[in-house]
């Protein structure tokens, strides 16, 4: 904030859920949002919950919207659908604000966000995390459609500056008519004090038998949601007697008919991901589509070795070819791959070792901070605080 900007820095974040609801976007804004804190930033947090409320979460006040989630438990949509109350919070807040952060467009409170700061006169800020994304339902990707072309088209048009994973996401955007100088590239962090490699075997078998997990098995790990565009089908197509799959995430529901081939951790707390992590020997994600996907950037912190789909959006990371495995999105070649590794212990240490001094490179919360601290100080207004806007 400028000198002419009396006070601490007010961001006002905007996102779908928040924890403890599990999920990438929501991590990467509790995360955020702590480390903006640690720099001396006051920030609230709207997001949706099951009732409504205002708390104080690590120095973060957390403003939840009550919202139905019949969506996400019956169709595996993550949508909540909030009431009007949402507005009046929203124009509540970004009143308060000096800038409005929205991630993804695609979310009712990301509209109401929207509309509350061009009702406030705040700058708006976004991140756009994903493209469209693929679902069995022709209906869901006609929706998706509908809400890009218009409350996405009107957000990425009008903030200031629009953060984005990768070059996929950017072009995407772009489309949405977003202005190639306000695109800024910004991975998202990770903790990696909390995701760190395993000390030594003594370790991973506790972890291991913690998690009751076996001992005497090389172990793959999937962790996120079981949808299709994550690609858990495929890797349960690719089993083999080399290793045996573990898969955190949800719903249960979709591992149905696995058998022996599986074993399900179920949704699991940051503190828990973390110790699933180092019990585990590789993490495989073969996704159709993401940004940089926050489980992929954990694995590495963890020091696992990783293979994952090669998508045109992890160009922009200049990854060694060699030390993460980016592989075509199909089962034999997952699985040759997978059991390639899963022999070669040696490899999976060099593997390991890279992915833990990329990811302490490259993915450190400060750095990610400093960068929205210097994007918000750009699009606030010197002349008009928060304290202007009444």
């Amino acid at each position: 904030m400028s000198d002419d900007v009396a006070g601490p820095l007010k961001v006002l974040l905007v996102c779908h859920y928040y924890p403890p609801h599990v999920g990438g976007i929501e991590n990467v804004v509790r995360s955020e949002a702590r480390h903006l804190t640690a720099a001396g930033v006051e920030v609230t947090v709207l997001t949706s919950g099951d009732r409504s409320s205002v708390t104080d979460e690590d120095g973060v006040r957390v403003v939840r919207v009550r919202a139905w989630n019949g969506l996400e438990r019956k169709a595996d949509v993550p949508f909540p659908i909030l009431g009007p109350k949402l507005l009046r919070r929203a124009v509540r807040w970004a009143r308060w604000a000096d800038v409005v952060h929205i991630h993804d467009a695609f979310y009712m409170t990301s509209w109401a966000a929207l509309i509350a700061a061009k009702t406030t006169g705040t700058p708006t800020v976004a991140t756009q995390h994903v493209m469209l994304v693929h679902h069995k339902s022709a209906v869901v990707g006609l929706v998706q459609k509908a809400v890009y072309a218009t409350a996405g088209r009107l957000l990425m048009r009008t903030a200031h500056t629009v953060f984005t994973l990768n070059s996929d996401v950017a072009a995407f955007v772009r489309g949405l008519g977003a202005r190639p100088e306000r695109l800024r590239h910004l991975p998202n962090g990770v903790d990696t004090a909390l995701f760190r490699p395993v000390q030594d075997a003594a370790e991973q078998a506790a972890e291991r038998e913690r998690l009751s997990l076996p001992q005497d098995s090389v172990l793959v790990l999937f962790a996120g949601r079981f949808m299709p565009n994550k690609g858990f089908d495929t890797l349960l197509a690719a089993a083999d007697p080399a290793y045996r799959l573990v898969f955190a995430g949800g719903p249960a529901e979709a591992l149905a008919g696995a058998g022996g081939s599986a074993i399900y951790l179920g949704s699991l707390a940051p503190a828990e991901m973390a110790a699933a992590y180092r019990a585990c020997d590789i993490f495989a994600l073969p996704s159709m589509a993401e940004g940089f996907p926050l489980t992929v950037q954990e694995a590495m912190s963890s020091g696992i070795a990783v293979v994952t789909t090669d998508l045109t959006g992890y160009a922009a990371y200049d990854l060694d070819r060699d030390r993460v495995s980016l592989v075509d999105r199909d089962t034999e070649t997952l699985r040759v791959r997978l059991r390639e590794i899963a022999e070669d212990s040696e490899l999976r240490g060099q593997m390991g070792k890279y992915a833990r001094e990329y990811a302490v490179e490259r993915f450190a919360w400060p750095d990610h901070a400093s960068r929205l601290i210097e994007a918000y100080r750009s699009a606030i207004d010197p002349g008009k605080s928060s304290a202007d806007r009444g």
